[in-house]
């Protein structure tokens, strides 16, 4: 009985995983990557869209992104976009491309992206203690309903342990890696 509670917290330990992927790949480092850009939502002629879903994001260099918009309308929305909701960085528009130059990273920039990124961290490790709290009382109601064992309800509680630190050394780990990149 306590195994089916146990294998219900794996799907949102793995969300957990996703989202913080995601949100880590927002962040800027001193190198390019399409992930700055490519979920800003653009206002195109009255529906919101992604710049990923307008044009073709490519980086000719380690420090430029290149956004080739699928419509030359768009290229004046696109670049609008980017400066209201992507701070620092100043897209210049070449031809029918919007070119990206990556500026150098302040000292005091890094600190604050390496501060953001520790926030991320705390969130994804509370929500994952949220994920092991929210089975482990269901584990403890169930023991107080007859239906799992006094033994189970401690072994439960170790296997949610070992989950917990299981992701919790993965989330380390992507943090870790991604400020060796915000430092450079």
């Amino acid at each position: 009985m306590y195994e089916k509670i146990i294998e219900s917290v794996g799907p949102n330990m793995d969300k957990v995983m996703d989202f913080l992927t995601k949100k880590l790949s927002s962040f800027r480092t001193g190198r390019a990557t399409p992930a700055l850009v490519e979920n800003v939502s653009v206002d195109c002629f009255g529906q919101v869209m992604k710049i990923q879903q307008l044009g073709a994001i490519s980086l000719p260099s380690a420090r430029q992104i290149s956004i080739q918009p699928w419509d030359i309308s768009y290229i004046s929305l696109i670049e609008k976009a980017i400066v209201k909701e992507v701070p620092g960085l100043s897209p210049v528009v070449v031809g029918n491309n919007i070119i990206i130059n990556m500026p150098q990273m302040s000292e005091e920039l890094r600190k604050e992206i390496s501060k953001a990124v520790s926030q991320v961290n705390d969130d994804a490790k509370k929500t994952v203690r949220k994920y092991r709290d929210e089975a482990w009382t269901e584990v403890q109601d169930k023991t107080r309903e007859g239906l799992i064992s006094e033994d189970d309800k401690f072994r439960a509680k170790d296997k949610l342990q070992e989950i917990v630190d299981k992701y919790n050394k993965k989330i380390d780990e992507l943090i870790s890696r991604k400020k060796a990149e915000i430092e450079g």
